[in-house]
């Protein structure tokens, strides 16, 4: 039964969930009311899986030492404290796939969804009400992991139906980063130099295709990865996804320059890190060129780090927080993986369900 009485008065935010600190947003509070009930305007829905972003997981697969059953014991703690996947370390969270169970009366005659759809989020974990009852698995490899339970969609919260032309799975990845793709096709322009660092993931391979896309023959993308033999590196290759595929550390910022340097003397025009570990964003200055721009998609990005790091360095870039939204990003990342077949070949090998 839809419950049409919460403690305070709706909003389109979700504030009325908020249970602390007063005042706060979901996203920066530290506790939500989960229950597991459907306020008017709000959306019920019956979670499958969680896709954790990669910066939140990698921090839990070193805190956890790899351990499956631990990294889903920390999930759940989390969630039991927060009321919502919220990493305390990064700050980040990721976003689930599900079922709707209950739609808001307020909300009925005006979304095009009904109970029973299947729907990936698209906005983030750390600021969705979410309740787990099990967790069933935890996958390493794609960092995504299955559970029991339910969570809650505010009136202004962003969803997909699931496409019926693609493995469930291989969706949920792309549309996990859809709003890397969607910023780099707004960024980009024809003859534009590109630097993609941590280009071998998920974010990074969708940012380069858009980015060869965009800045057409006259322009350059060039590739960091930090192994040259893992498989990311190779669709990158393989697909032409970049003029160059560059083996570099990025924590190391002044060998990650020189070797940019010797590609770009002058800069990239366009530097978009997706790197998922900290300590990259000096490298992300340096290799800009003056006036240049820098997109820091990673959630693994301090923008402390970035903007004093800009002034100690006496560069004059701009540089721009790596929003997960962009009018229509799912629709353009999904086109971007349909459009390129090796890609969509590696995202089912890697991430699709496994037969």
């Amino acid at each position: 039964m839809t419950a049409h009485a919460p403690a305070k008065p709706v909003d389109r935010f979700g504030t009325h969930r908020v249970v602390e600190p007063h005042g706060a947003l979901p996203q920066a509070a530290l506790r939500l009311d989960a229950t597991p009930v459907a306020f008017e305007n709000e959306i019920l829905c019956d979670v499958e899986a969680l896709n954790i972003d990669s910066a939140s997981f990698t921090q839990m697969r070193e805190a956890c030492s790899d351990d499956p059953k631990a990294i889903g014991e920390l999930i759940s703690a989390t969630v039991r404290e927060r009321g919502k996947q919220h990493n305390p370390v990064t700050g980040s969270g990721g976003m689930f796939v599900g079922r709707v169970r209950e739609i808001g009366e307020r909300l009925r005659s005006s979304i095009a969804l009904k109970p029973g759809d299947r729907i990936a989020s698209l906005v983030s974990l750390t600021l969705t009400p979410l309740h787990l009852e099990e967790i069933l698995d935890v996958d390493l490899e794609t960092a995504r992991v299955s559970v029991r339970g339910t969570a809650v969609l505010f009136e202004s919260a962003g969803w997909s139906k699931l496409p019926g032309d693609l493995d469930d799975r291989v969706a949920l990845a792309v549309l996990d980063v859809a709003g890397a793709p969607a910023q780099v096709s707004r960024l980009c322009k024809p003859g534009m130099s590109v630097l993609v660092i941590g280009a071998a993931g998920k974010s990074g391979i969708l940012s380069c295709a858009q980015a060869k896309h965009r800045v057409g023959e006259s322009g350059r993308v060039i590739a960091v990865v930090h192994s040259a033999a893992s498989g990311g590196a190779a669709i990158l290759r393989k697909a032409g996804l970049a003029n160059t595929v560059a083996e570099a550390d990025a924590r190391d910022a002044t060998a990650l320059a020189s070797r940019v340097a010797s590609l770009l003397p002058e800069g990239a025009d366009l530097v978009i890190n997706c790197v998922n570990c900290p300590g990259t964003e000096s490298a992300s200055i340096l290799c800009a060129k003056e006036g240049g721009t820098i997109y820091f998609f990673s959630m693994a990005t301090s923008f402390t780090a970035a903007a004093l790091g800009a002034e100690g360095l006496g560069k004059d870039v701009t540089m721009i927080v790596g929003s997960g939204y962009a009018p229509n990003h799912a629709r353009i990342a999904l086109e971007t993986l349909r459009s390129h077949p090796a890609i969509l070949a590696y995202f089912t090998d890697v991430y699709g369900t496994k037969k």
